[in-house]
């Protein structure tokens, strides 16, 4: 069960014995609060009519009781003997039986008084200065369909607050499962390699956690960028270092001029080969360590591709490789430095896996709010082994003609150029030959 699921339950749980508590004791006090208020004005009213009897012969009294009203009118005699007594005025409402003995069992907790009455007395001096007791009742009935029909419109009320309640509660819930679920995307993204920020909260110990994993992150990055580093660095440069120091010592014999100008050029590739891998190395560690973009601003794509596709123009001139270029009306937000590079990258790949004469797209499309680039080749296309370690540090594979492998880098630096602009790349094989490499990007 999801956390939110697991709050929204136990907020309506303790929210629906909590409110039908309370709905108990607001629906069991309608009655005795409605009997209590219907008593007070048959007394007041019970007075009023006595002062106007004052006097008067029971005739008299017979007239001016008599008439439509809500309740039953009596004059009592000194012996208790009815003088005037008008009868119920007006018939009993319709009754729910079951429902009303279910209601009294929950709310009222008091046997049906069907046949009790209301009543209240005043005392009344006639003509002749005759004591009387004038009665007012009604019919307990009456006054039980009145209290019913209150109840259901508080029902009727109770349940629309409730129904706001639950919404109310899915709410609160979803707020305050947010903040975590933000919290276990960033794990996940921190997991995957990928550069994301803490995500904040104004809850205290929300953002002291988020906090906390930024620091243990850092620091566990930082042990393994080294550690791994290090590692790699001394892998890559062995084996150039070897042939440099296998080639100085040959030039301490004595040979004829063609070898030792052909051992100084090893001796200057292999150097420069060093190079590189330092440079690009260093440039990746750059990159691993931003966890976001520094300077960005508009960049079109059309211009971006053909920046980029000029850098590469000598190159694949040079060995018979034709380049197109397909670009899109659309502009992306990023560091322009960063994405031509990403791009000079894919291309080269390409450019280094094509036969002479072949050919190299990078083409653009815009959908659904992404810009996805695609640079594709007519090559032997990537082997199926090597597919999921194409991005692996130092990876790479010999190109075409047996020539040396290159330093593994490229596409490892332009996949942490996409993901710092908050992208991806993606390398197949394509179904007609050859490999299609794939950058997107947000627009």
């Amino acid at each position: 069960m999801k956390i939110r699921t697991a709050i929204f339950v136990v907020y309506v749980a303790a929210s629906a014995v909590g409110f039908a508590v309370l709905m108990r004791f607001i629906l069991a006090e309608v009655r005795p609060r409605y009997v209590a208020a219907v008593r007070l004005s048959m007394q007041d009213t019970a007075r009023l009519l006595a002062s106007a009897l004052a006097g008067r012969t029971p005739a008299q009294a017979a007239e001016v009781l008599g008439g439509p009203a809500g309740f039953r009118r009596r004059v009592l005699g000194p012996d208790g003997k009815t003088l005037f007594d008008s009868h119920e005025a007006s018939a009993p409402a319709p009754y729910n039986t079951a429902t009303r003995s279910l209601g009294a069992r929950l709310l009222d907790e008091a046997p049906d008084r069907d046949d009790l009455d209301i009543a209240v007395t005043a005392p009344v001096r006639l003509a002749g200065d005759t004591a009387a007791q004038l009665v007012l009742s009604r019919s307990f009935r009456s006054v039980d369909a009145v209290i019913w029909a209150e109840r259901r419109k508080l029902a009727a009320v109770a349940m629309l607050i409730a129904a706001v309640m639950v919404v109310a509660g899915w709410w609160i819930a979803a707020k305050l499962t947010d903040s975590l679920e933000r919290l276990t995307v960033y794990a996940q993204s921190v997991r995957d390699g990928r550069p994301v920020r803490p995500p904040l909260s104004r809850a205290v110990e929300i953002a002291a956690l988020a906090q906390a994993f930024e620091e243990m992150r850092d620091a566990l990055e930082g042990r393994k960028h080294a550690e791994r580093y290090t590692q790699a660095l001394a892998h890559e440069v062995k084996a150039p270092l070897a042939a440099i120091r296998g080639a100085a010592e040959l030039l301490d014999e004595a040979m004829p001029e063609e070898e030792r100008r052909k051992f100084l050029a090893n001796i200057r590739t292999e150097s420069a080969r060093i190079q590189q891998i330092i440079e690009r190395l260093l440039e990746l560690s750059s990159l691993e360590a931003r966890k976001a973009l520094q300077q960005t601003a508009p960049v079109e794509v059309t211009e971006l591709l053909n920046e980029a596709a000029a850098v590469l123009a000598p190159a694949c001139a040079a060995i018979g490789v034709t380049l197109r270029v397909q670009g899109v009306a659309a502009t992306i937000r990023g560091e322009r430095v960063l994405l031509r590079e990403a791009l000079v990258n894919l291309l080269q790949n390409a450019q280094e896996f094509s036969p002479a004469g072949g050919e190299v797209w990078i083409r653009a499309e815009a959908a659904g709010g992404r810009v996805t680039i695609t640079v594709d080749d007519n090559g032997a296309g990537v082997p199926e082994f090597a597919l999921p370690r194409v991005f692996e540090r130092f990876y790479s594979l010999p190109r075409p003609g047996g020539t040396r492998k290159s330093t593994g880098l490229g596409l490892a630096l332009a996949r942490e150029i996409a993901h710092l602009h908050g992208g991806d790349v993606t390398l197949a094989n394509r179904p007609e030959g050859g490999a299609r490499a794939a950058l997107t990007l947000p627009l």
